[in-house]
């Protein structure tokens, strides 16, 4: 089994695209802009071409480990410590290889590591920074959402 490298950069793509929906002030960057604290003075102060490419490269990494979380014959893999020729593990390949390689089951897998992983990284960095509910949930929600589609892609694409 090998790496789907389109899907995870396209994957890389989606937090993104879907920050510019999220954070448009027609859907929640007003209210994200007053949770943040933030000022379209300090929007403007920062080098944009430096944080969309940070950004890019942070999604790729995301995606990359996003394959962890949503194929699950990486978990096989990672039991038998790489070694394919055993032959329970062959049987086991056999079997069951692409069993749950579709679109639903990454949005799934997606969707729980967001809610597992992300909503709990992101609230306990607000209540420290002071933050409040609607910006623990403007951002989980995003990263939500990004991550079920990014699994998505991952798990349903198949080279």
């Amino acid at each position: 089994m090998d790496f789907n490298y389109l899907a995870i950069v396209v994957a890389a793509v989606v937090p993104v695209v879907l920050g510019f929906i999220w954070y448009n002030p027609k859907v929640f960057g007003v209210a994200w802009m007053r949770a943040a604290e933030m000022t379209e003075a300090k929007i403007k102060g920062g080098n944009m071409a430096i944080i969309f490419s940070v950004s890019l490269v942070l999604s790729v990494i995301l995606a990359f480990f996003t394959n962890f979380l949503v194929i699950h014959e990486f978990g096989v893999y990672g039991l038998t410590g790489g070694n394919l020729d055993a032959a329970t593990t062959q049987a086991f390949l056999e079997e069951f290889e692409g069993t749950w390689r579709t679109y639903k089951h990454g949005a799934l897998h997606g969707a729980m590591a967001g809610i597992m992983f992300a909503l709990p990284v992101i609230g306990i960095n607000a209540l420290f920074e002071r933050k409040n509910f609607k910006y623990i949930l403007i951002n989980a929600g995003y990263w939500i959402v990004c991550l079920t589609i990014m699994g998505s892609i991952i798990s349903g694409w198949i080279a």
